[in-house]
């Protein structure tokens, strides 16, 4: 596959189509299932209580993932990331009901880089809150 955006229809400031993510207690089972990452706190609202969360947290891998599908989608091409990076400034928490979470993402192109490469920043929330930040890829368009 080969990115679907041309470098030179895309200036700074383009803004990608926005999505929103819904996250459940199931979706975090299968992702620990996928993943191998078992910690309790991630499905078990008694141990996430008990050191001191608020009940369970997504994995940070799982929002990052679903964050850079805003990125993925635009471009037609996930081979299309060239880097991507985050830092986790807060946790989506995942309660035990049946509308779980939702993790709402927006991201435009920040700069214009060689290589047909651009630098897209990302914004990841849930609950009103930042859940990512610095959260930026370089992505290489057509």
């Amino acid at each position: 596959m080969t990115a679907k955006i041309a470098y030179d229809d895309v200036e700074v400031g383009t803004e990608l189509p926005a999505q929103t993510f819904p996250v459940t207690r199931e979706s975090l089972v299968r992702y620990a299932g996928a993943s191998g990452d078992f910690n309790p706190i991630h499905w078990n609202e008694k141990f996430a209580k008990e050191v001191g969360l608020p009940d369970v947290i997504a994995h940070g891998m799982f929002t990052m993932a679903e964050a850079i599908r805003v990125v993925t989608d635009w471009t037609g091409d996930p081979g299309a990331i060239v880097e991507y990076g985050v830092r986790f400034t807060k946790p989506v928490v995942v309660p035990n009901d049946d509308s779980g979470a939702e993790i709402e993402v927006g991201a435009k192109v920040a700069a214009k880089l060689d290589d047909n490469t651009v630098r897209v920043d990302l914004t990841a929330r849930s609950a009103g809150q930042k859940v990512l930040g610095m959260s930026r890829a370089i992505v290489r368009l057509a």
